[in-house]
């Protein structure tokens, strides 16, 4: 179990799926967790319902991260002013960019506002939060990005969804070696096929898809939001700390052969 007693994390996107199970694995291994969400306040409170249950620490936060104004100034200033409340406490140690916009569409039917809409949350958003996320991530802090194997396994359906995630990756390369002197560590997360609701629901009455999905990973299994979960609080971790530049491969081995 990774110990983040006193850690202070930001968790993108949390209110549901991938996000939520990071937020509250976080939040069991001793972290403040700010749950971020876009829309979904009631989804958000369930986050949060869930933490403290368990006697965990956090507070829900808004941002929009469609929007076209990137400067997220306000939300960090209401971060300071909820985590005050929340632990008594100031600064950031972990922030994870976990919220994303799959846009389905190949080259030739791919609308320009779908493109835009990709990059956006995918790319954009991420950059500004960590921009602003800066001043207050402490020497040693963590960054991490969730990216998608979309950005290894090609698949011409969701063109600008892994162009967008190839982008954060350079973005994780390039921050880690610039943050590196301050001992702030930046990697990304690339997850394949990951049975969370919402996946499920999109590949309802279609058994041949999941097995296709399973079939493709080297250990015949879907993965989980607590497989993605784990990996991100070992990075967040002290005994991830010489970690830093990566992308690290979630797919349970997809398509290796």
């Amino acid at each position: 179990m990774a110990d983040l007693k006193g850690k202070v994390a930001f968790v993108t996107g949390a209110s549901r799926g991938i996000g939520r199970e990071i937020a509250t694995h976080l939040a069991a291994n001793g972290a403040t967790v700010a749950i971020h969400y876009g829309a979904n306040l009631q989804a958000a409170q369930e986050t949060l319902a869930t933490i403290e249950q368990t006697g965990g620490r956090a507070f829900v936060i808004q941002a929009d991260l469609h929007s076209s104004d990137a400067s997220f100034a306000a939300t960090f200033e209401e971060f300071d002013r909820s985590l005050l409340t929340c632990s008594g406490q100031t600064g950031l140690d972990i922030l994870v960019n976990n919220a994303g916009q799959i846009m389905f569409g190949s080259v030739e039917v791919l609308s320009s506002a779908e493109f835009d809409k990709a990059f956006a949350v995918d790319v954009k958003a991420p950059f500004f939060l960590t921009q602003a996320a800066l001043p207050r991530l402490r020497d040693g802090g963590r960054i991490i990005n969730i990216s998608s194997g979309t950005s290894r396994i090609v698949n011409p359906n969701v063109v600008s969804y892994a162009m967008a995630k190839g982008a954060l990756e350079v973005f994780s390369k390039t921050a880690a070696l610039q943050l590196g002197a301050r001992g702030i560590t930046v990697n990304a997360v690339a997850p394949g096929p990951t049975a969370t609701a919402e996946f499920l629901r999109m590949a309802e009455g279609n058994p041949a898809f999941i097995e296709h999905a399973k079939a493709q990973s080297a250990l015949r299994r879907l993965g989980t939001p607590e497989d993605v979960a784990n990996i991100v609080a070992f990075l967040a971790s002290d005994e991830g700390g010489w970690i830093t530049g990566q992308v690290i491969d979630a797919t349970g081995g997809s398509l290796l052969g």
